[in-house]
């Protein structure tokens, strides 16, 4: 059995998965906010699932904001910034006493998705996150590419592409200028269109002209922030993921105007909504390991 741990910056939550994936435990309790506490809750939470279930999981895997750093093994990179700086996945395999596997939460949302979620049967699959912040997670033949400097897929701190005149850059929290996140998260939507994205599409249902011509706009800098990533990657599946994926009229506008920006006479890339919302997190936690490591 595997255990997975979405550690996220206000709760920490815990699954217990069988052989097939199918979730048996699901537990949460909130996040403290502090490390050495955080830590004990983690470990805490995971002896309750485990005497939940009657079974001790053999491997245990924690999708984390941020990442870890190849050259100190530390926490860089998390918006929980108490974290950065911290040996995580040591002091994790010391209060656990088995196997642990950390990874960015973009990385293993997209691991989830391309395992047994809404990209299963895609090779190259690139998991969108876009939701109070902007993230991405690139998976090929279902493992996660986390690459030589342990950043692949951070797309949301690549700068907005093609920019126009009224798109001057915005400080984003990373200290860079022109973020992705600033644009099209759903905290950049709320700052430049004066409305969340959710309020937004229930106004332009009811026919708010102004409403509609904001998700046009939203839909024209994820479509142009896309280009890049399939001009790169050349994805099977794009799979989104967090609050704004669930305003369903992107999907069509997006992949309407992707034609005019990707270096291509055709687009075969699927644009899909994720299969398990907010399981997500766990579920790809619990993959990090290959059933053969988990048995």
């Amino acid at each position: 059995m595997r255990l997975g741990v979405d550690f996220g910056g206000t709760k920490i939550e815990g699954a217990l998965l069988d052989s097939k994936g199918e979730i048996l435990v699901r537990q949460r309790v909130p996040n403290p906010g502090d490390y050495h506490s955080a830590v004990r809750a983690l470990a805490d939470l995971t002896a309750r699932i485990e005497q939940a279930a009657g079974a001790r999981a053999d491997t245990v895997g924690v999708a984390l904001p941020g990442s870890l750093s190849p050259k100190t093994g530390m926490i860089r990179n998390a918006n929980s910034v108490w974290m950065n700086g911290k040996p995580f996945l040591e002091d994790l395999k010391v209060a656990l006493g088995r196997p642990v596997r950390v990874e960015n939460d973009a990385n293993c949302f997209a691991l989830s998705e391309a395992v047994d979620g809404a990209a299963a049967g895609g090779r190259v699959v690139f998991g969108v996150i876009i939701g109070t912040g902007c993230g991405g997670g690139v998976v090929v033949d279902r493992k996660v590419v986390t690459g030589a400097n342990a950043i692949g897929g951070e797309w949301g701190h690549t700068p907005l592409p093609w920019p126009r005149e009224d798109e001057k850059p915005v400080r984003d929290w990373c200290g860079r200028w022109g973020c992705l996140e600033q644009w099209i998260s759903g905290t950049g939507f709320k700052r430049w269109a004066g409305m969340s994205a959710g309020d937004a599409d229930k106004a332009a249902q009811a026919g708010d002209p102004k409403a509609r011509v904001m998700l046009d706009l939203l839909a024209d800098r994820i479509s142009r922030s896309l280009a890049v990533v399939i001009d790169i990657l050349d994805p099977d599946v794009i799979v989104f993921g967090g609050g704004v994926s669930n305003v369903e009229s992107l999907y069509p506008s997006i992949r309407g105007k992707l034609l005019a920006h990707i270096f291509s006479d055709v687009l075969h890339t699927r644009l899909v909504q994720n299969k398990h919302g907010d399981s997500s997190g766990v579920r790809g936690a619990a993959w990090l390991f290959t059933a053969e490591e988990a048995a």
